[in-house]
């Protein structure tokens, strides 16, 4: 093609979201030269639970730990979050507070904030020697030769071929590297669609703005969720199993403004509640089983991993996380020069796998307790008598080993044998 303009780097990463800022970062912190590629141009909305765990303020941390100290100083777009609440069928709740021993010292260990806001911060973040940024670019095709990968981009009408040893997928749910070189894994079983909603005014909010999931009878084994936000704006929505939804014939938004409009337990705090802009959806690629994330010359991150914890429906921490993994992977992997399916297995599936295995294990099994709605409800009864039973399960959503334990038989007949 005439006029193209030819580009070599390292590393090419598409899409700009959390998972491909996160390997951005840390690729900038090995001195790695890079591409990010992103069709939008930020700020640019983001379909979310806008909810961040622990492990978003982990890997923040690790990049540079005056982040923080911004976001915190940001109350128009950020609001700490101590606990989550957990609702069960049957009505009764149950608060489980991140932090039970903090001392005044303690920063929260989450936070919820619009995705337009985060998304928009932490690719500002991404400015560095090492990162050129081409936003608002369409990615033509991707073709591998035998050594190196081959990206041809339309960037402000021109037109780019951009070749790397390997290229990054950070392109959510729908992502093109992904559908390029797993196209026979599309991971039908582990998907998940959400809807999401903007409200403001609804009332009866933790006073500590704890996260809310309530576990409704005509929703299992998905629940609705109900996040405070900053400025006060809620963010709600709803999130089941696709596989839920087409055997049951589920109109899923209809079923949620049935139970906001008629759910005793939400009904009243939505009495004076305002919808705010329109309500949207998006896919929710579960980390069910165990998926490749790379092979040779390629590697999927966040939503293009399909690393959405079962359970929790969290994304966004591990999208991060799993984009400073890969980056570490990429730097082993530049240092040997070998970029092969065998190598980066070992470097980066089988590391992530390794530490968030066992979480993603544990997430699938507590989501499929959810399809028996009489456990959930016994477990929230013997939890509502028993302070011990609370700090129990306060400890299990921090210590991954003790949280191991709701996944037992043995720890349901303990309770029931046990004040």
């Amino acid at each position: 093609m005439a006029n193209v303009q030819k580009l070599e780097t390292s590393v090419i990463i598409i899409g700009a979201g959390p998972a491909g800022a996160g390997t951005s970062f840390f690729l900038s912190k090995y001195s790695i030269p890079h591409i990010v590629i992103d069709k939008e141009i930020f700020p640019r909305d983001k379909v979310c639970g806008d909810a961040c765990s622990g492990k978003t303020a982990l890997v923040i941390n690790r990049v540079n730990p005056e982040w923080l100290g911004e976001i915190l100083a940001q109350p128009d777009n950020y609001l700490p979050s101590w606990g989550i609440k957990f609702v069960a069928p049957n009505g009764k709740a149950l608060d489980i507070p991140f932090s039970p021993k903090r001392t005044p010292e303690t920063k929260a260990p989450g936070f919820t904030v619009p995705r337009l806001a985060f998304d928009d911060f932490l690719f500002n973040k991404m400015a560095s020697p090492h990162c050129t940024i081409m936003q608002g670019a369409l990615v033509k095709s991707i073709n591998n030769t035998a050594d190196e990968v081959c990206v041809e981009v339309t960037h402000h009408a021109t037109e780019y071929e951009i070749t790397a040893p390997v290229i990054i997928g950070a392109d959510g749910d729908k992502s093109i590297v992904r559908k390029k070189y797993l196209s026979d894994n599309a991971a039908p079983k582990t998907y998940a669609v959400g809807l999401r909603a903007y409200y403001e005014g609804i009332t009866g909010l933790h006073t500590e703005n704890f996260i809310e999931l309530h576990f409704l009878p005509e929703m299992l084994p998905g629940y609705l969720w109900i996040f405070p936000l900053p400025n006060g704006m809620t963010n709600v929505g709803v999130g089941i199993l696709s596989e839920t939804i087409r055997k049951r014939k589920i109109n899923l938004r209809e079923q949620m403004l049935y139970a906001i409009k008629n759910n005793p337990q939400i009904a009243p705090r939505f009495a004076n509640a305002k919808l705010i802009d329109k309500i949207q959806g998006w896919g929710l690629p579960l980390a069910i089983e165990r998926q490749p994330l790379s092979g040779d010359s390629f590697m999927l991150t966040g939503d293009a991993g399909c690393l959405i914890d079962p359970f929790s429906g969290e994304g966004i921490g591990n999208a991060l996380y799993s984009g400073m993994l890969a980056a570490a992977a990429i730097k082993e992997a530049v240092g040997q020069n070998n970029f092969s399916a065998a190598f980066l297995k070992v470097a980066y599936d089988d590391v992530l796998y390794k530490r968030l295995g066992n979480e993603f294990k544990v997430s699938a099994a507590l989501q499929r307790l959810c399809k028996y709605p009489w456990l959930f409800n016994f477990v929230v009864n013997k939890a509502y008598r028993s302070q011990s039973l609370r700090e129990t399960i306060s400890c299990m959503f921090t210590d991954m080993d003790l949280r191991e334990q709701l996944s037992k038989p043995s720890f349901y007949l303990k309770i029931l044998f046990n004040k």
